[in-house]
Parts: C-alpha cells; structure tokens; sequence
C-alpha cells in the first residue's frame, strides 16, 4: 500500500497504490507491419499478428496532498501521460489502484472541443461541462477569452484555429474555477512568453487554492517554476521523487 502518512496534517488527494498499466496492442508485428503486407495477409488468409503487451506504468506508488503541484518529468514513453490518465479514471488498472478525494479534471492535448462551434459557443459549454451554472459562466466569459488571448478570433469556428490556439483557450475555461485534483498535459507548451507566464502564475494560484495540480511538461524551467514536488519516471517506474529542484537537477544531470 502506498504511503498515505498525511503532510502536516493534510488529507491526501490522490494515493497510487501499486499501479500497473498494461496495453494490449492487436496486430503488432516483428518486421514489415505496413498496409501492403496486411493486404497480402488477407488475401492468403493468414491469421492476424500475435498480440503484443506494452507495460506502460510498472509498480507506481505515491501520495500527493492539497497544495501540492506535482510535475511529472522523464523521456518520451516512460509512463507520463498515461499515469496522468489513469489518476483521471480514463485508464483501468491492469493491477493495483488509483484512488482520489474529490474529482480529477484533465486538461490535455485531447481536450474535448467542438471543431464547428465558435470560441465563445466552446466557452459557455466548457463551464457547464464543469459545472459552473449559465449566470457564472456568463460572468466569467470576458475573463477567459482576456486570458486565452485569442481577442476577436473568439466568434470564429474552432476547427479555424492552430493547434496553440486550441490549447490556450482549453487551458483558459479549465482555469476559470478551482479544481480538487487538475491534471495537465503540456497545456504549457504553446503560446507566446506572455501566455506561459499567466498560466504559470495561474497554476500556483489553483495550488494556493487548495487543489491538487499534476504538470507533466517536457520543460524543466516550468516545472521548477510552478512546482513544490516532482516525480521522474523512467520505463513507467519513478527513478525518484521530491523536492521539485532537486529531482529535475538529477534529471538534467542524468540525461546530458
């Protein structure tokens, strides 16, 4: 079971107890895996490729409390983004368990928007899908459109942005309201310095709020800056945890 001693007296927000993240990948194959050799497979009537099992997250354990901010750090493929899924209940435990005191919302590349409707339709049902009632979400419209920076493109349809367009404005209605456990994928990878230092400050201030807030950045500089606490994962298992600084300087000294 993983440690779930409280901080300071602080009840913890999210215990990982033992996960392990296995994905079943149907028709893997060694060697040619190309649209020309399925075809060839089918017409002769050969069986589909074996199955092949990727064990994304490997034994994880940890607790995170409120106020903490936690950045989740290491190469491509060692386990980040899909330990941030399976806090956000959208990936089942192969074994082990995930469990979270209040709600987590995650905020990632995938974020749901409709392509068709416009900037504004997208804000008023990203605070109801939130929760906030149609009066809040009307309140606090100018806010988000003011902190997205998107200015007169908001009338516009979605599917007419760039891709950091989307993401700002994903960023901007989540940031809106407090969240018990937010769980951000790169939201700070595009826009200009201006947007990443709003956002920076934004994220201390859902910390400070008495929420959980989960980072996984391929910026380092980030996760020093909105951090208390950083968690380096390698091959889906935590190399280390701590100290925000200190882990990232072990990180960068390990990967140079």
């Amino acid at each position: 079971m993983a440690d779930i001693q409280h901080t300071n007296g602080q009840v913890p927000t999210v215990i990982v107890d033992d996960l392990h993240i296995v994905y079943r990948v149907y028709g893997a194959t060694v060697g040619k895996g190309n649209a020309p050799a399925a075809f060839k497979r089918i017409l002769k009537r050969q069986k589909s490729p074996a199955l092949r099992e990727v064990h994304a997250v490997r034994g994880v354990s940890f607790t995170s409390h409120r106020g903490e901010s936690i950045g989740l750090i290491g190469r491509n493929g060692s386990g980040k983004s899909t330990l941030l899924r399976a806090i956000a209940g959208l990936l089942p435990p192969t074994r082990g368990a995930v469990f979270t005191d209040g709600q987590p919302t995650l905020l990632g590349v995938n974020a749901a928007l409709m392509s068709d409707l416009t900037g504004e339709r997208n804000i008023i049902l990203g605070c109801l899908a939130m929760g906030l009632t149609p009066a809040q979400a009307k309140e606090r419209y100018d806010d988000i459109v003011e902190f997205s920076g998107l200015g007169e493109f908001i009338d516009l349809p979605m599917r007419t942005y760039s891709s950091g367009m989307q993401q700002r404005l994903r960023f901007a209605i989540a940031a809106v309201k407090s969240h018990d456990v937010l769980l951000i994928d790169e939201a700070l990878a595009t826009g200009d310095a201006d947007f990443r230092k709003r956002s920076e400050e934004r994220i201390r201030e859902l910390r400070d709020e008495a929420g959980t807030v989960f980072l996984v950045s391929h910026s380092l500089d980030v996760v020093t800056k909105t951090c208390t606490r950083a968690i380096w994962l390698d091959q889906g298992s935590i190399k280390m945890d701590g100290d925000a600084e200190t882990v990232v300087n072990a990180y960068s000294s390990a990967t140079r």
